[in-house]
């Protein structure tokens, strides 16, 4: 039961953040040179970054992002220094991350990296590094700068939109020529890292957008603003029920067009659960485990049993209850910080238990690794030529070229799920009774619940 439907886009049946319609990405790609066949010392680019440079920021430890780091500046509308402040922290993160990721890139073998999908990815993060540049040295202390930066985070998470499903056909296509091992190892921290360093920017991003107009913090739209649950992409007041609702209703339409059967699903426990998270990782996650139940169901006749969702908040321990995270200084009276929050703030346990017959001891071990999939080769991996009529509808519906359909059949839903999951110290775990079904808990760990 793995590897299911093509997974949707990341923006279908999301609730789509002010920001996100205001702000307009563009970017344009060189085509870059084919590899030389001299020595070479690292991956041909047609961005010019010394060395030296690239070495000396790799060379500095990654900070370890966690979601108190987000909501630090205060609830938007932020006040300037507060916005000046979310942008020297965003500038002071991404050239190191950016250039780790080019090291690790430069390490893998020459006849991987040569492959145009890998090739390219290394060169948008050469790009991508060379217009953080400029701004490396100095602090951000104007609106027009702080405006300028913006545009060129807006520029970064366009070009890396589809970074997954390029490097997923990148590795395929290498598949001879490297380790299967390796490639779960470069993935699982290429991808834990990319989910960081999309974050961090679209969270200044967010928190961009709904401070404006900054010159006049009493306007109506401030006012507005400021009652939303939303600090930039973080949602304080995420209800995990409504996301799941959301993805079941997607996914069982999906289920509908490929098998003419439409799945039915239903939630129990504690419903009305909310907690501090990013929706769209946890619309990603559910809509791949959902996709996973709802196929099984189906394909094992059990389509008249619905898959049981339960909900479960984990209760607060005194301890808990007496500790808080402050959460920096950076933000003014105006904009005070989000404090405090619980540390460690309690859990939302999630479990889809569904009678799809369980997963085989023989692909149980398989599931976690990178480009494993139940899908046929030849009917089922996107861009595979004619014939593949049900997939195209299937993308169409779900945003065509957006990063999640476009890695359907690619064996990524599970592994890049659970990535999502532990990137803030969640999980997911499969019990599998096979010739039965399956159970599948996700556990996530927000940020705790603001009391004020």
């Amino acid at each position: 039961m793995i590897s299911l439907l093509p997974p949707p886009s990341a923006r279908v049946g999301r609730i789509i953040l002010p920001w996100s319609r205001q702000i307009s990405y563009s970017s344009t790609f060189a085509r870059h040179p084919s590899p030389s066949a001299h020595k070479w010392s690292h991956p041909p680019s047609s961005t010019t970054i010394a060395d030296d440079e690239v070495a000396s920021l790799a060379s500095k430890p990654l900070h370890a992002l966690s979601l108190a780091d987000l909501v630090k500046h205060g609830r938007p509308p932020l006040s300037t220094d507060a916005l000046f402040s979310s942008a020297n922290f965003t500038l002071s993160l991404l050239p190191i991350r950016l250039a780790h990721r080019i090291q690790a890139l430069r390490n893998l073998p020459f006849i991987v990296v040569s492959n145009p999908n890998i090739s390219k990815i290394y060169n948008n993060y050469l790009h991508s590094l060379s217009t953080l540049l400029p701004y490396k040295e100095k602090t951000i202390s104007s609106l027009e700068d702080e405006i300028k930066f913006t545009s060129v985070l807006a520029d970064l998470v366009e070009t890396h939109s589809h970074t997954i499903p390029t490097l997923a056909r990148g590795f395929l296509e290498c598949r001879k020529y490297i380790n299967p091992i390796e490639v779960t190892r470069f993935l699982d921290e290429h991808l834990r890292a990319r989910i960081g360093t999309r974050l961090i920017a679209e969270q200044h991003i967010a928190l961009h957008v709904s401070s404006q107009p900054h010159q006049d913090p009493k306007s109506s739209y401030h006012e507005e603003n400021s009652q939303s649950s939303y600090i930039g992409v973080i949602d304080t007041a995420l209800q995990p029920a409504s996301i799941i609702n959301s993805c079941g209703n997607f996914v069982s339409e999906i289920c509908e067009l490929k098998y003419g059967v439409r799945p039915t699903w239903v939630i129990d426990g504690e419903p009305g659960t909310t907690f501090a998270f990013v929706p769209v990782h946890l619309e990603y996650i559910i809509t791949e485990l959902l996709k996973n139940a709802f196929r099984a169901t189906v394909e094992s006749g059990k389509s008249h049993e619905p898959v049981i969702i339960t909900i479960a908040a984990e209760p607060e321990s005194p301890r808990e209850k007496d500790r808080s995270v402050k959460n920096g200084s950076s933000a003014t009276d105006d904009n005070p910080p989000i404090r405090p929050f619980e540390d460690p703030a309690p859990g939302v346990t999630i479990r889809i238990r569904d009678r799809g017959g369980g997963i085989s001891p023989e692909v149980l071990p398989n599931i976690w690794s990178y480009s494993f999939t139940t899908f046929s080769d030849e009917d089922d991996l996107p861009g595979q030529g004619p014939g593949n009529g049900s997939i195209d509808a299937l993308n169409a519906m779900s945003g065509a070229g957006g990063e999640g359909s476009s890695i359907a059949g690619l064996g990524y839903g599970l592994p890049l799920s659970r990535a999502y999951a532990e990137y803030f110290g969640g999980g997911i775990a499969v019990q599998s009774l096979y010739g039965w079904g399956c159970d599948v808990y996700l556990r996530l760990k927000g940020l705790g619940r603001p009391k004020g």
